[in-house]
């Protein structure tokens, strides 16, 4: 089941969303503002946003560029705001599509069935990227890592503990290893 996570401050408009998705199957997540967004797509990890740019607590652009610090999950702009410039930005932040209030429904589930589509076609094939040691493996895709304190995990990963490759923290993932 592909699972939305809609960004929306009018109660009206997300039951209606819910209504249309959950009719056609999509599991349906609703955030009333910026931070519940950004809380929920770290913990239920949707397979599509749908965010309005004007949000109670913070703008839903700082929203697409916090969601792209760590997820390339498609992105479906639903705004009031009109003008080609701001079409532009949110494209240009990370959004994938745009659509204009007031919308059609049709459309929109059109656009997030593409959005969809799209994100099958790039999707890893099962089981890449993985790390693998002779200790253990961390399967990204089937999420799937041990519990282990960080001290463990650097010992089993670093070829020289005394030279640790830089660990990049990012939010909803923790760790992430370069170099």
């Amino acid at each position: 089941m592909t699972r939305v996570l809609v960004v929306e401050d009018d109660p009206r408009l997300v039951r209606a969303l819910a209504i249309t998705m959950q009719a056609r199957r999509y599991g349906v997540d609703a955030a009333p503002d910026g931070t519940t967004a950004l809380r929920l797509a770290a913990a239920r990890q949707p397979d599509v946003v749908m965010l309005d740019l004007g949000l109670p607590d913070t703008d839903g652009l700082d929203v697409i560029r916090a969601l792209r610090g760590w997820s390339p999950m498609p992105i479906l702009v639903l705004s009031a705001r009109r003008a080609s410039a701001e079409k532009a930005v949110a494209l240009d932040e990370g959004a994938d599509d745009y659509v204009t209030k007031p919308f059609s429904m049709g459309e929109l589930m059109a656009r997030l069935r593409a959005a969809v589509r799209r994100t099958e076609v790039t999707s890893p094939a099962p089981g890449t990227p993985r790390v693998e040691t002779a200790g253990f493996t961390i399967d990204l895709p089937a999420k799937r890592v041990p519990r282990v304190h960080m001290a463990q995990l650097r010992r089993r990963l670093e070829a020289d503990p005394a030279h640790p490759r830089h660990r990049i923290t990012e939010p909803g993932t923790g760790y992430r290893f370069e170099g």
